[in-house]
């Protein structure tokens, strides 16, 4: 049994909980004490899932979704890193959880994992659906409207199927090593 087994038993549960770990992400932009570079990490992340949204082709919706879910624990690791004073401890807890999981992304990946993070940073700058992460942080209306979009992507995500093969995790490996810059 390879050592990578263990995240065939990992990787079906971070698929079905993408939903809730978006919407819980997203409540601690709401929070003043959660600091703009935080607020920027957290965005960017969650406005990269509706850019793959629009993205993932039919048949790859596992691999896709997983994606999703890798950006996101780096966007909280990212967060996670900056001055967190006064930020709601209930909130906090999302961050801390899935800055945990983080590890298991950076385990997986392993080289590759620094070209994650930097893309991810990336993302800060990136705009999805017609909202940069400036918009979502600095119109109220946009704003609004993202954290909306976030609950009803939360209501509606459906977890797609995920094979325990090996030969699955063969596959998204593939496709990191593809889709990261260099």
């Amino acid at each position: 049994m390879s050592d990578d087994n263990q995240y065939l038993e990992i990787f079906p549960t971070w698929l079905r909980s993408l939903g809730t770990d978006a919407e819980e992400l997203a409540a601690l932009l709401t929070e003043s004490a959660f600091g703009r570079d935080a607020k920027e990490a957290v965005a960017g992340g969650i406005n990269y899932l509706f850019k793959s949204l629009d993205l993932i082709p039919d048949g790859i919706d596992d691999i896709g979704y997983l994606d999703d879910a890798f950006v996101l624990r780096v966007a909280a690791e990212q967060a996670s890193s900056e001055d967190l004073d006064g930020v709601d401890t209930d909130k906090l807890q999302i961050l801390a959880r899935l800055t945990n999981e983080a590890e298991q992304v950076r385990d997986f990946l392993g080289d590759d994992y620094g070209r994650l993070d930097g893309y991810v940073k990336g993302l800060r700058r990136g705009a999805a659906r017609g909202r940069s992460v400036n918009d979502i942080l600095d119109d109220e209306q946009t704003s609004s409207d993202f954290l909306s979009d976030v609950r009803g992507f939360a209501k509606t995500y459906e977890s797609p199927g995920f094979a325990r093969e090996e030969k699955n995790l063969i596959k998204l490996k593939a496709f990191f090593e593809f889709k990261l810059p260099g």
